[in-house]
């Protein structure tokens, strides 16, 4: 890296120095600015998404040389490509010649990219491999910074590929921390311990970033924003056996066995296993109705009888939230993915992902399977979600109120007993409380006291690490 990829180096970029962030975030509240500002912001893209290990996509989309899928770190366009040598690499997006996009598709294979203002053309390492009528430049354009830019630290966590701009953060393993154990528990029910993304729910929402990763390990709003997905989950069953899909939170979910775990760095997880049966056929047995399932399910049992129930249970909705800072979860059997467009407008996407099973542990059952997730992963992006969406919408819309200008997050704080400890040190709560919404807070105001020196690669033969 050269001291003139750092982002630091002689330029005078908008900082926060006007804002006291001790000042803008307490244990029980925050202030409304960090979401309606634009300043802060801006220094939101450049330390979270820049600063940390933010999720780029994952290793499916991309599973053979030349193979390449666009993507973000913060608001860069990022391509990230297997190189034809297998190295995965994440490519800004950007011409070295006067900064336009070089590549226009979401996802495909190439060996090159070709910049169609002025045809500059690179190979997908990288390197520059052409620059029309080259006689017109006294350039020698061997020069390394000729070559695309690249993110420094591209790394991958059994598929999920993370990248960062800090040389100075610790590796992506130990940046996950204590949220590898419920992703490995989540990737493991899948037959290899792997498994491929597919088609996704594209949706966008006037809000502010954060407000999404606010809500998604809130369990404090689901009886009352989701009421119409929960009537859908129970509408053909008898009104004492409405027990579908998230009833568990119907009766005191403050009471209830489920949790809300804390780790570092941000990431939380809400388990709601313990409110479910979780025996072979559990899974299936809550799973709501969906067009075309009774057929994929008949076929299932009259195939495998006994052994059917653990088989249709890896087509249900495993009851997790997992939540890696600042911009990926996993809920169910879908990955959503946050990305910031401006200040207020956030695009959320909703991955559906398919069984991979090359050693037939399923007895046959793959695609039935396949076919069945994807039904039941049609859910709660079409039905739940556009309520969530709705609510940060709204909160974008109040937050405008500058005089009124605190926001609490204060459930659970101070009652004696409530926030407890597990055997490794994590904070846990009932499903309801904001102890995972305090703690995040105080992550995100260390690293926006922070000052990361970022910096970008463009030797293609650098050693990612």
């Amino acid at each position: 890296m050269t001291p003139d990829d750092s982002f630091n180096s002689g330029v005078k970029r908008p900082g926060s120095a006007r804002f006291n962030f001790n000042e803008l975030i307490f244990e029980d509240r925050v202030h409304q600015t960090i979401y309606t500002e634009e300043e802060i912001f801006q220094e939101e893209m450049s330390k979270v998404f820049g600063g940390v290990w933010v999720y780029l996509a994952h290793e499916s989309q991309i599973p053979e040389n030349d193979n390449f899928v666009t993507s973000k770190l913060g608001l860069r366009p990022i391509i990230v490509v297997r190189d034809s040598t297998g190295r995965i690499r994440a490519l800004y997006n950007r011409c070295t010649h006067r900064g336009a996009t070089v590549c226009r598709s979401q996802q495909g294979s190439a060996k090159s990219f070709a910049c169609p203002y002025h045809g500059w053309s690179y190979f997908n390492s990288g390197k520059i491999s052409g620059v029309p009528w080259p006689d017109g430049y006294a350039d020698d354009f061997s020069d390394p910074k000729y070559n695309l830019a690249q993110v420094p630290r591209v790394q991958s966590y059994r598929g999920f590929i993370f990248g960062t701009l800090n040389p100075e953060m610790p590796s992506l393993e130990s940046y996950l921390g204590g949220i590898k154990k419920p992703l490995d528990e989540w990737l493991d029910r899948h037959p290899g311990g792997t498994l491929s993304f597919c088609d996704a729910n594209r949706l966008k929402f006037n809000g502010n970033w954060k407000l999404l990763y606010d809500n998604s390990a809130d369990g404090y709003h689901v009886i009352f924003s989701h009421r119409s997905l929960l009537a859908m989950e129970n509408r053909l069953v008898e009104r004492d056996e409405d027990d579908k899909g998230m009833s568990y939170y119907k009766t005191s979910p403050d009471n209830a066995p489920f949790y809300v775990k804390v780790f570092e760095n941000g990431h939380h997880y809400k388990d709601k296993r313990p409110a479910v049966d979780t025996s072979p056929g559990g899974l299936w047995s809550i799973e709501g109705p969906h067009p075309g399932m009774e057929h994929y399910e008949t076929k299932i049992r009259e195939k495998l009888g006994k052994k059917a129930g653990r088989v249709l249970d890896l087509a249900s909705s495993e009851p997790v939230n997992i939540n890696i800072f600042p911009n990926l979860h996993i809920l169910g059997n879908h990955v959503q993915v946050s990305q910031p467009i401006s200040l207020t407008e956030t695009d959320t996407t909703w991955w559906g992902t398919a069984v991979i099973d090359e050693n037939d542990e399923l007895y046959g059952c793959v695609d039935a399977v396949n076919a069945l997730r994807m039904r039941t992963q049609e859910s709660f992006p079409n039905f739940g979600e556009l309520d969530d969406l709705m609510n940060f919408e709204q909160i974008q819309t109040g937050l405008a109120g500058a005089e009124d200008e605190w926001i609490y997050m204060h459930r659970g704080l101070g009652i004696p007993g409530r926030i407890k400890r597990d055997v490794d040190g994590y904070l846990i709560g009932p499903p309801t409380d904001e102890v995972f919404l305090r703690e995040t807070m105080q992550v995100y105001k260390k690293i926006m006291m922070s000052e990361p020196n970022l910096v970008i690669e463009r030797d293609i033969d650098a050693v990612f690490n």
